[in-house]
């Protein structure tokens, strides 16, 4: 799931026009967990989420507006955003999420 907020008054320079978003997945026996996507070059190592103690994993970015096409990286593998609505197919013949930052 990615959710976004607009950047709260007082955010460093780097943030100026970015919006909050919030992506997190529950994955309770997943060792490790990484969204990868147009925002970060589909590299699932540039920012890993972190364990949460119910079992979910989350992460923040900051993101200038635009739409973006993501994947969680479960354990290795390549995996949908159970709670995204808005898909594209990808080259893989699977499908990427969207996400729309405005």
């Amino acid at each position: 799931m990615a959710r976004t907020r607009g950047s709260k008054s007082g955010s460093s320079a780097p943030k100026i026009g970015k919006k909050r978003v919030a992506f997190a997945v529950h994955a309770p026996h997943a060792r490790e967990v990484a969204v990868a996507g147009t925002f970060n070059d589909w590299d699932p190592s540039a920012r890993p989420l972190k364990r949460e103690a119910d079992g979910s994993w989350k992460v923040t970015f900051y993101l200038a507006p635009g739409k973006y096409e993501y994947r969680f990286v479960v354990d290795g593998i390549w995996t949908d955003d159970p709670c995204c609505t808005t898909r594209c197919w990808n080259q893989y013949g699977g499908e990427n999420c969207i996400l729309a930052v405005e």
